[in-house]
């Protein structure tokens, strides 16, 4: 009897402690700013830290990694906690951990690395385009966005340009619509390498080597090589003194070596 009692006194003493005792220990905390505080308060709301990482885990990340960035969140809350102002902290945590969670996600998928103060504007002006779609009844130009938030122009322009290497377009997104039949994708505009551009540097080298040449010469190459002409054509049209002259002959003296 005596042992079931001291376990049920040990669950009791287990259990969160009651809203006026969490209250009790964020004024404490907020004034003190001791640490054996601050470890209480993250037991009594590490449930809400993991059931926000819960709400998260069907995005393709563990769901450990995403608990420890809700418990980093959560820290963050107690720390900025004001509980003076006559808020709930169960509200002031959500709004914080679910912000640490978001942001754990931009940072770790955007496709191109953005610096941080650019991801951070761009995620500020598309919370004020919602607000001025809203009030407008329509998209906002950026003209509009840039008046509205006092951000120079070039940067409204730039943190949007940026803002697109967070979900870039798959190469194998559809392009065009119709059927499976016709449809194409972005991969099917993409060009494929010329085979001509490895003849490039070989094509450079025999310009130069040919403006080297006496015209003579250089004209016995361009019929043989450039015209396809046979050598016997070759020999009765080149041009010069020795007309009988073989069209190897004279290739040869043209190509020493």
């Amino acid at each position: 009897m005596g042992s079931r009692m001291a376990a049920k006194q040990q669950k009791q003493q287990r259990k969160r402690p009651d809203r006026e005792a969490i209250r009790e220990l964020f004024q404490q905390h907020w004034k003190t700013k001791d640490r054996a505080l601050r470890e209480q308060l993250v037991l009594a709301h590490g449930s809400l830290a993991s059931y926000l990482a819960r709400k998260f885990s069907n995005r393709g990340e563990p769901l450990d990694d995403l608990t420890q960035v809700a418990q980093i969140g959560l820290l963050k809350a107690i720390d900025r906690f004001d509980p003076t102002r006559g808020i709930e902290f169960t509200t002031y945590a959500t709004v914080t951990i679910v912000g640490e969670i978001k942001r754990h996600f931009r940072d770790k998928y955007w496709s191109v690395r953005v610096p941080r103060r650019l991801r951070e504007l761009n995620n500020s002006l598309m919370k004020t385009v919602e607000v001025m779609a809203q009030r407008l009844g329509r998209s906002p130009t950026l003209p509009e966005i840039a008046e509205e938030t006092g951000v120079p122009f070039e940067e409204v322009v730039e943190a949007f340009e940026l803002g697109r290497a967070y979900n870039p377009a798959s190469l194998n997104a559809d392009v065009a619509e119709g059927d499976d039949e016709h449809a194409s994708s972005l991969l099917d505009y993409l060009g494929g390498e010329d085979p001509e551009l490895g003849r490039l540097e070989d094509r450079h080298t025999v310009q130069d080597a040919m403006a080297a040449l006496p015209d003579r010469h250089r004209e016995i190459l361009r019929m043989r090589y450039y015209d396809g002409l046979s050598q016997a054509e070759i020999a009765r049209r080149a041009p010069g003194p020795a007309p009988r002259d073989s069209a190897h002959a004279l290739l040869r003296r043209t190509l020493p070596g």
